[in-house]
């Protein structure tokens, strides 16, 4: 089976789990069944208010990944506080995405403002590599982002794509928003970052930004994933997300 792309977001069912005092759906088990589907890890973004992933869920996932899954990989996705530092050091995850959220948003919606004091975001890249954890910076889709983030050291960012995933009713704007992901892909390339790109991503519009840039090694999915698989179950929705990604 060749590598996968696929980084499966379970923050969505960590959200269905918190609306009941009950141990499922499961995080874990589910987590576990889209690695054995032939995902290559788990991404989960956990908020200081744990309204979906809990701390507890990260350590469980850590474990899980260590003891069942070495081969596969887990990013864990915060803003760098002092709190999601700790977290950090505590999980030794493999990858850590820094985004420049505030607690209150709904998800992450706009990338690092690399015109801005970002000492803390230093420090914490810093930190990540004194742990060995590869370090990805979360950037809009803008050619100017790639540069800025390889000047503070991380070794690759995700593209934020989002604003081409909205254009799925609207295909002359939709081309116009992939043409700008590629393009910062493209220069991220040149700039000797990894690309991953995540946000509204499907198994509908994925083959489209894949045929222009291929090169492209992750892909985090959370909500469209999650829709998809209450239709059709978590093993085969891995199995149609890869197929899209041309892996199956």
């Amino acid at each position: 089976m060749s590598t996968s792309r696929l980084s499966v977001n379970v923050n969505a069912i960590a959200m269905l789990r918190n609306r009941r005092d009950l141990p499922w759906p499961s995080v874990c088990g589910l987590a576990a069944i889209a690695m054995e589907a032939g995902a290559k890890g788990i991404t989960v973004h956990p908020r200081p208010d744990e309204r979906h992933i809990r701390k507890t869920d990260v350590l469980d996932l850590a474990e899980l990944i260590e003891d069942r899954f070495p081969n596969k990989e887990l990013c864990l996705e915060g803003y760098p506080t002092e709190d999601f530092m700790k977290l950090v050091e505590q999980a030794r995850p493999d990858q850590v995405l820094f985004v420049p959220d505030d607690p209150d948003q709904t998800t992450s919606d706009h990338g690092w403002q690399f015109d801005k004091d970002l000492t803390s975001l230093t420090t914490a890249i810093a930190a990540a590599h004194e742990w060995n954890i590869t370090v990805s910076l979360f950037c809009d889709p803008d050619p100017a982002a790639p540069a800025r983030a390889a000047a503070l050291g991380a070794e690759r960012i995700e593209i934020y794509t989002g604003p081409y995933g909205a254009c799925h009713d609207n295909a002359d704007l939709a081309e116009k928003e992939l043409a700008k992901v590629v393009e910062t892909a493209e220069v991220a390339r040149t700039a000797g970052l990894g690309v991953n790109a995540g946000h509204d991503l499907t198994v509908e519009n994925i083959p489209a930004l894949l045929a222009k840039a291929p090169f492209i090694r992750e892909m985090s999915i959370g909500h469209g994933f999650t829709a998809d698989a209450l239709i059709h179950g978590f093993a085969d929705s891995v199995k149609r997300f890869r197929a899209s990604m041309g892996e199956l």
